[in-house]
């Protein structure tokens, strides 16, 4: 488990948003800063093992609520938020998603610059560990060209999300 005490409200306003276009930033929303009581800290891994899922799901977060029901129905939010729309569907991008774009972009710049390394395995290429490195070290620089300066404490912490999120680079593992 990573301890999550960043919310799904970081890139909107600090009030739940309405609806999962509102989540993901496509519409407009109140630029009020969120309540002074948010905390930011560095995850740390605390799923070891297959009953620690179950202290996961059960876990609290500051403001009461438990973490994986939040997790989860964020995902759900989001997922209907798309139902029924078609790809070429026109809406408004908002500014944050134009920063998420923009910081995804210069992740895949990354790869075209860093060619595969001849190698005989066949599970991962070592090219991944020099792209991962580089990853490590402007991950903060990155996370804070999108994160709103009210914010900006949260970016060590959204900064570690960003890096697990693409494997590990011991066992050029790329995720599941």
């Amino acid at each position: 488990m990573i301890s999550a005490h960043c919310n799904p409200h970081l890139l909107d306003s600090g009030d739940p948003p309405a609806s999962a276009s509102q989540v993901a930033g496509t519409t407009d929303s109140s630029e009020e800063a969120p309540p002074a009581t948010q905390n930011f800290i560095i995850p740390k891994k605390e799923i070891h093992t297959v009953p620690d899922m179950g202290k996961w799901k059960r876990s609290q977060v500051p403001f009461g609520t438990v973490a994986y029901a939040d997790y989860i129905g964020f995902i759900l939010t989001l997922n209907e938020g798309v139902k029924g729309k078609k790809l070429t569907f026109e809406y408004r991008v908002s500014e944050a998603i134009e920063k998420l774009v923009a910081l995804l972009n210069t992740l895949d710049r990354w790869i075209d610059e860093t060619p595969p390394v001849d190698q005989p395995s066949r599970f991962g290429n070592k090219a991944y560990r020099t792209w991962y490195a580089k990853l490590d070290e402007e991950a903060e620089n990155l996370v804070a060209t999108v994160v709103p300066t009210h914010l900006a404490a949260a970016v060590p912490e959204v900064a570690v999300y960003l890096k697990e999120s693409v494997g590990n680079s011991t066992r050029i593992d790329y995720g599941t």
